[in-house]
């Protein structure tokens, strides 16, 4: 049986590196474009870790770090060997959302975005515990410490090394931070409030009781077609590149697939599914003929030129971009 890369051998497990901030609103664009406007040196990396570093993003040494984290995970920044040297880079998809001049949306103001980005963290198995809650967890409903029970049986299991239960618990809270809407009675005070974009998808929601918390399956009205073709495009690509057809079970229940990743029920994803070819320009096809259902494919995957796709989205809503 088929088990998924959180179960591979040599799979690498991350746990931490957000510092236990979870993403927060500028955080990603003060990070490409500080990366952006040094890109001419050697030195980029020290951007993020000098000792003025807090002075120039305006926060504080462990905010640093953690919005490092996020521009990493979400591959709007990485680090890379240049004249024999690791520096930091914006990537070509950091330039296709936040810069100034061609980005689809510099300044998060488009729901586009923080679909794409839930995507980037919770369809990957590098970012563990978005990846397993989304992906593996079985329940609709559950509690904070289920989550870190889970996560703590997969590590015995697979002999990760470095995750104590202090360790995956504060990954969990940093995790629950990220998709639910915070209070200030509950926290004290405004800056530890403060949402992380990602809670406006409304994918995770407290269900009115202490630490426990529900996943939203459903509709998602804010989900554009663009995106979820080119979500369909990277899901392929990973899960059975040489494949010509995948099945409406694999597209709802693989993990890392688009029916796990966001939440969607059956008739939402049949109903994207319906109208996915004229999205993709005749690059897959729907059918449910002799009671198979399943999506085709009509040449080769690409996910550089997948992207494409997302553009769709904003065009929809009279966005313009020269990318």
């Amino acid at each position: 049986m088929h088990r998924g890369p959180l179960y591979a051998d040599d799979y690498r497990p991350q746990l931490s590196g957000h510092e236990t901030f979870p993403l927060r609103y500028g955080w990603l664009k003060k990070a490409f474009d500080a990366v952006q406007e040094s890109e001419s040196c050697l030195e980029t990396k020290s951007i993020f870790l000098s000792e003025d570093a807090g002075a120039r993003f305006g926060i504080g040494k462990n905010m640093v770090s953690s919005m490092r984290h996020w521009a990493s995970v979400t591959d709007v920044i990485r680090d890379t060997s240049r004249e024999g040297r690791i520096v930091t880079e914006a990537t070509n998809f950091g330039c296709l959302l936040f810069d100034d001049e061609s980005g689809f949306d510099p300044y998060m103001e488009d729901p586009t975005t923080l679909w794409v980005l839930h995507w980037k963290l919770s369809s990957r198995p590098q970012k563990t515990t978005w990846f397993w809650a989304f992906n593996y967890y079985p329940a609709t409903y559950f509690g904070r410490d289920q989550l870190v029970n889970g996560l703590c049986r997969l590590a015995k299991d697979r002999s990760w090394s470095r995750a104590s239960i202090t360790t995956i618990r504060n990954d969990v809270a940093c995790f629950v931070r990220t998709y639910v809407r915070q209070s200030i009675r509950k926290h004290g005070s405004y800056e530890d409030s403060l949402e992380s974009p990602l809670a406006e998808l409304g994918l995770i929601k407290s269900n009115g009781k202490r630490d426990n918390f529900q996943f939203v399956r459903g509709r998602k009205r804010t989900l554009g077609a663009g995106v979820f073709c080119w979500a369909v495009t990277e899901f392929w690509s990973k899960f059975s590149l040489e494949a010509q057809t995948l099945s409406l079970e694999s597209l709802m229940y693989a993990p890392g697939s688009p029916g796990r990743v966001f939440l969607l029920d059956e008739n939402d994803m049949v109903g994207r599914l319906a109208k996915i070819e004229e999205t993709s320009k005749g690059l897959y096809r729907w059918s449910e003929s002799a009671g198979l259902k399943q999506l085709t494919r009509t040449c080769d995957l690409d996910i550089e030129k997948a992207q494409r796709f997302i553009k769709i989205d904003y065009r929809r809503k009279g966005r313009s971009s020269a990318v």
